[in-house]
């Protein structure tokens, strides 16, 4: 795919790469990700001499293919993995307001998450119900997986939008979508929910409610204070946007990781790529969860749940639509130690399937 005169341009007088794309399929015809790997090995500082001078190229090619794969250098701490960030002009940002738990590493490097190896991390594009979400993802594999599972796999969800049953997609462009997060807080209440990842102190770093409403205000999202000191947080937003620099059309909400057949629907499909029983029972366990969940609370008292942004229930079906172009689109690749993963947060999205034993994959954003 990329030939040999095709990778020159990303070499220096000191360092020398080659450049192949892994899958061919992307909105553009480009390629995703774009992975860049050394001719020979290079030291920690002749890493941080070529990021700042082949920083424009990089951002260039971040752009084009979605995302670039940095293979073979030697990215094996987060303070190096920050400094190859910085090299390259992220303006690195380190107030998170996902839904995954992480723990800080560095002052702007963070675990990708702490949640169990179990436990699958649906598509999506990082924090895409807020107002102003990151322009770029990175992550950073310090321990590669040596059981079957744990990639972090990526989906053009340009490309995923095109292939949308097209019913679907006119449901989802008039209607929009709104999203419903309710939290525990320091008092400790909603914290035996299995879908409640975190409460909400967590989220803002602070228990001074003013605080909390400043910073809802300061993204964009409606915020209601609950009895026992719990916090509901509202995103309505548009289920596609236009990329910010090319203008393509981007399927950009968190439908599919907020509702509720989310659990059970991406098991299904799990359980059909990993074939081991445990994600057979994590299938059918989530499915009887999910149903007695909806039986019990109203979409409102929901720990997470997904709507039409006119408030009306999204049917699985439609979901199950979105569920299978994404897994149709996309494009899993095995971790090694010292990758780097450079992603266009506005085009492509990230998940992680799951796996069980060692691994340690960490994450910065802009």
């Amino acid at each position: 795919m990329n030939t040999p005169s095709q990778a020159q341009p990303w070499n220096t007088d000191r360092t020398e790469v080659r450049a192949r794309v892994i899958d061919p399929r992307s909105a553009n015809g480009s390629g995703l990700p774009l992975c860049i790997e050394p001719s020979k090995p290079v030291a920690e500082a002749e890493l941080i001499d070529w990021i700042s001078a082949k920083k424009e190229s990089l951002s260039a090619a971040i752009l084009q293919h979605g995302a670039v794969l940095l293979r073979g250098f030697p990215i094996h701490s987060a303070q190096v993995f920050e400094s190859v960030l910085l090299a390259l002009g992220a303006e690195l940002k380190n107030d998170y307001q996902g839904t995954s738990p992480r723990n800080a590493v560095t002052r702007y490097i963070f675990n990708a998450s702490e949640l169990p190896g179990y436990y699958p991390i649906p598509q999506h594009c990082e924090m895409s119900f807020l107002r102003d979400p990151p322009r770029r993802l990175f992550f950073c594999c310090l321990v590669e997986p040596q059981s079957v599972g744990g990639e972090t796999p990526l989906c053009d969800f340009r490309l995923m939008l095109r292939d949308l049953d097209p019913q679907v997609r006119s449901r989802f462009a008039s209607r929009g979508v709104k999203v419903i997060r309710n939290y525990g807080g320091p008092e400790g209440h909603g914290r035996r929910d299995l879908w409640q990842l975190k409460p909400w102190h967590d989220i803002f770093g602070t228990t001074d409610r003013a605080l909390v409403e400043q910073k809802c205000q300061q993204v964009g999202q409606q915020f209601e204070w609950l009895p026992d000191g719990r916090l509901r947080l509202i995103n309505q937003t548009a289920a596609i946007r236009n990329h910010p620099q090319t203008g393509e059309p981007v399927w950009f909400n968190h439908t599919q990781v907020f509702h509720l057949s989310s659990a059970q629907g991406e098991y299904r499909r799990i359980s059909q790529r990993l074939p081991a029983y445990r994600y057979h029972l994590l299938r059918a366990l989530a499915a009887v969860v999910s149903s007695y969940k909806r039986w019990r609370l109203a979409d409102d008292e929901q720990a997470m749940q997904a709507l039409y942004g006119d408030g009306t229930p999204i049917p699985d079906s439609d979901m199950e639509a979105v569920r299978d172009a994404i897994w149709r689109n996309m494009v899993v690749t095995r971790w090694r130690r010292g990758d780097a993963l450079l992603i266009d947060n506005s085009a492509v999205s990230h998940g992680r399937l799951p796996y069980h034993g060692p691994r340690k994959v960490i994450v910065g954003w802009e």
